[in-house]
């Protein structure tokens, strides 16, 4: 099965073994032998090699490794602490693996997949069996590890070459970016100063490197790191202010300076899609330069791949002097090295940066060797072609939702052409990658033109409504902050929405938060979205850019409308995407902030959103810079009534404060009425006792003084009970001698012509005049705006809610809240405390679309 092996089963594909010269028959036997032998190895290491990964791929994630309880897991941690050496006893291959299969199933997560590796394909099985094999061969006897070598690695340098249009490459193969990057400083030095062996760095008199501001230096200045070059020898390029590409007639000035200076012009990287916007730079502006000063220019960037699209015969290598390939990323295939294709260079000064020529950057392409015949040319020039009518059509999606900016290369922008048409046409490499857009970016940055009033006004009212309240709708030059939060939500949305895209959200250093998708950075195992997908993108997109724009559109009137409120203040929330958030603070309460006020103005406002959240589920508890606790009002619909909202909050509140001073006028009646029943039974034992005499309470006296004069039956001491109603402390002799408690309730419960005594005991405790009535609030009708998170973390909208008229989202409630107290309790209870601080977690519902 191996790829390795069938190439070497037919001796016509492989040059090289065809030139062999056969000495003999033994010499020949011998030969055969030690093929059959190496066909089996790589058989019995590609079975093996299987097995493991199958296991691995069906290892499931547990909190608790397999097989050992909590006690054994800790005393297997003593162990392997204790134990600095390598224990003593061998260990068999299925123990070994079971150990690697318990640390890769560990977690202390619960947000992590059910399998933690990604599942594999037959392209990335068998590109993770070669890694395997390349092992395996490095075995091999010198002459034949040669042969094998430079078959696979010319091999697919020629193929290529082909699919990228590089006539008669030179390559290597590097385990990252940055190596490549070394090996392309290094191709340059050779190529501008033959005598580097010799003469070293200095020879070069200071060279000097040019990069776009649009691309990272990083890969460039680790070059320079190993190379003992100054950092100073990067010269960043500002981009043009039009295209957002690097500047050439600015390059120009720069080269002229550094000539100026005695520096040595050496390299130029070009951008060609590496950027986080995916903005392509004028190549043949960019050889013109190169070709004028004697400077190597290297091109970068996922917007190369669209060379593999191009239908019609062309010669890059006229343009460019060595270009960067990520197959691995473009294809979603694992561990594919990085290519460097240039021209080739025939200097010995080459071979000395290598370790070993024949193994180093050689021999690790036999995953790209097997990767590449095993998809073939037309599949993969399929898979890039449909990468590439992704980003145009997300383009397209994008550019004509409004409120949306697209912050990236737009294709076409030069030509007007369409992908379709340029690769059919005549080879232009700058046409090609012109049209070729890898990546889309845009960002939400409130351009609308709804006007601010609601949806049934004229414009004139509009206008009129504008200019008498100050009203204008948010801005994002003013609210940059705020504008990230909306964008965070936005991304954090598509994420949950569109998992078949893989949106990330990223700073742009000028524009802010934005949402980025490349298709062109596949992980293991994906593929580019079908056509559904982008169906569902779009509905997705313009149903919560809706809900944006409508929550730009209501916070001006709800800010308008807080400052002019007498009991709601405006709180900042730093990490809120929501329309904002208010505090509800009675009228005198800012004057007496203390420690204690502020305490009650918490508890205050919990019970206000506890009670807020029993209409709707969409409002929030939040917390504002100070440390107060604040009402967050979320995503909004375009038929929200802001002044009905803050008319909600602003009922409730007041029927919550109301609520607050009945209780604690309560608490204060039976706090009283404790102290009243504790004087009266203290006042009526000492009384009892003196009318009695100091004899019937003496031990053994008592009991005889007693036996000769019993006590009378009505002489005890009564207990007392709380009328609520009347604040009045009673004797309790009724409620023993008619089981009942003596009420206007309890009175027709009496035999007729009756009506209840009168306690023996009545003592007022300085109870209101008016019994204590508890207010009625009903719910006020209309949209309620949504919460946007449920956490003070910066904006994580997966639970969010909209509700609407007619919606999905939370119903306002008909039942008026629970507000409502018996006013005929006559038995002491308690007052009703305040609800604990709720924790903070996200509503529980689904984002309305309708």
């Amino acid at each position: 099965m191996s790829a390795a092996g069938r190439s070497d089963d037919d001796p016509g594909q492989n040059p090289a073994v065809d030139q062999e010269p056969d000495a003999d028959q033994s010499t020949t036997a011998v030969a055969e032998i030690a093929a059959s032998s190496i066909r089996s190895g790589l058989a019995e290491l590609e079975l093996r090699s299987s097995q493991v990964l199958q296991r691995l791929e069906n290892v499931k994630v547990s909190s608790t490794p397999e097989n050992l309880s909590p006690n054994e897991n800790q005393e297997e941690d003593e162990r392997v602490v204790g134990e600095a050496l390598l224990p003593a006893e061998h260990r068999v291959p299925s123990d070994i693996l079971k150990s690697l299969e318990q640390l890769v199933s560990y977690t202390d997560s619960d947000d992590d997949p059910e399998f933690p590796l990604p599942a594999l394909d037959d392209v990335s099985h068998l590109a993770l069996i070669s890694h395997s094999i390349v092992a395996y061969l490095s075995h091999l006897d010198r002459q034949q590890l040669l042969r094998v070598t430079n078959s696979i690695s010319g091999d697919a340098t020629r193929w290529l070459g082909t699919l990228f249009h590089f006539s008669h490459p030179a390559s290597s193969f590097h385990a990252d970016n940055a190596d490549a990057v070394l090996r392309t400083v290094r191709l340059a030095i050779v190529a501008r100063c033959p005598g580097y062996l010799e003469g070293g760095i200095p020879a070069l008199a200071q060279p000097t490197f040019y990069i776009s501001e649009n691309t990272t230096p990083v890969r460039l200045q680790y070059a320079c790191r190993q190379l003992g070059i100054p950092l100073e020898a990067i010269k960043i390029i500002p981009e043009h202010s039009q295209y957002g590409t690097m500047d050439v007639t600015l390059l120009q000035k720069q080269i002229q300076l550094d000539v100026g200076n005695n520096r040595t012009p050496l390299l130029v990287v070009a951008d060609i899609g590496a950027s986080l916007c995916g903005y392509v730079d004028n190549l043949l502006r960019l050889r013109d330069v190169c070709k004028a000063h004697n400077m190597w220019l290297h091109a970068s960037g996922h917007g190369l791949a669209a060379l593999v699209c191009a239908q019609k015969q062309g010669h890059v290598e006229e343009v460019l002097h060595s270009m960067a390939l990520n197959l691995g990323s473009w294809l979603g295939v694992p561990s594919l090295p990085i290519v460097l294709l240039h021209r080739p260079l025939q200097n010995s000064a080459l071979s000395a940066f290598e370790s070993d020529p024949i193994l180093s950057r050689r021999l690790n392409a036999l995953s790209l060797w097997t990767s590449l015949q095993a998809l073939g040319r037309k599949a993969i020039a399929e898979r890039l072609h449909v990468a590439f009518q992704t980003c145009s059509i997300l383009f397209e999606i994008a550019s004509k939702c409004e409120g949306i900016r697209v912050l990236s290369h737009t294709p076409g922008a030069q030509t007007g052409a369409s992908l379709s048409d340029i690769i059919q046409s005549p080879f232009d490499v700058q046409a090609l990658f012109d049209a070729a857009a890898p990546v889309v970016a845009y960002q939400f940055d409130g351009s609308t033109t709804i006007p601010l009033g609601g949806s049934g006004s004229s414009a004139a009212a509009v206008a009129e409504r504008e200019t008498a309240e100050g009203l204008k709708p948010l801005e994002k030059v003013n609210n940059a902050s705020y504008f990230d939060r909306l964008n965070s939500w936005l991304g954090q949305i598509l994420q949950r929405d569109c998992p078949n895209f893989d949106f990330e959200v990223i700073e742009h250093p000028t524009h802010g938060s934005c949402i980025r998708y490349c298709p062109l950075e596949l992980g293991l195992g994906e593929q580019p979205p079908t056509s559904e997908n982008l169906e569902s993108f779009a509905q997705s997109l313009e149903a919560h850019v809706d809900i944006l724009r409508a929550t730009i559109k209501h916070k001006a009137r709800f800010i308008h409308l807080v400052e002019r409120s007498e009991v709601l203040r405006l709180v900042p929330l730093p990490e809120w995407a929501g329309m904002g958030g208010v505090r509800f603070v009675p009228e005198g309460w800012e004057s007496l902030l203390t420690d204690q006020a502020k305490t009650e103005l918490n508890k205050l406002n919990i019970d206000l959103v506890e009670a807020l959240k029993s209409t709707d589920n969409a409002f929030s508890l939040g917390e504002g810079t100070d440390g107060l606790i604040c009402v967050r009002f979320g995503m909004v619909t375009h038929e929200t009534e802001v002044e009905e909202l803050l008319d909600l909050v602003v009922t409730v509140g007041k029927s919550v404060q109301e609520n607050s001073r009945v209780l604690d006028t309560m608490s204060e009646i039976v706090k009283k009425g404790i102290e009243a029943v504790t004087a009266d039974l203290q006042r009526e034992s000492e009384e009892k006792l003196w009318q009695e005499g100091i004899l019937r309470h003496v031990p053994v006296v008592g009991r005889v003084f007693n036996w000769w004069s019993p006590p009378a039956k009505e002489s005890g001491i009564k207990g007392r009970s709380l009328n609520l109603t009347q604040g009045v402390v009673e004797s309790t002799e009724n409620i023993y001698k008619y089981h009942m408690q003596m009420t206007g309730a309890t009175a027709h419960q009496l035999p007729a012509n009756r009506s209840p005594p009168t306690p023996m005991v009545q003592t007022p405790v300085g109870a209101p005049t008016s019994p204590p009535v508890f207010p009625t609030v009903e719910p006020v009708p209309g949209t309620v705006s949504t919460s946007g998170s449920g956490e003070d973390t910066p904006v994580q909208p997966a639970d969010g809610s909209v509700s609407g008229p007619g919606g999905s989202g939370a119903t306002p409630s008909t039942a008026p809240t629970q507000n409502h107290v018996d006013h005929a309790r006559t038995v002491s209870q308690g007052s009703a405390s305040s609800s604990n601080v709720p924790e903070l977690v996200a509503a529980n519902s689904a984002i309305n679309n309708n």
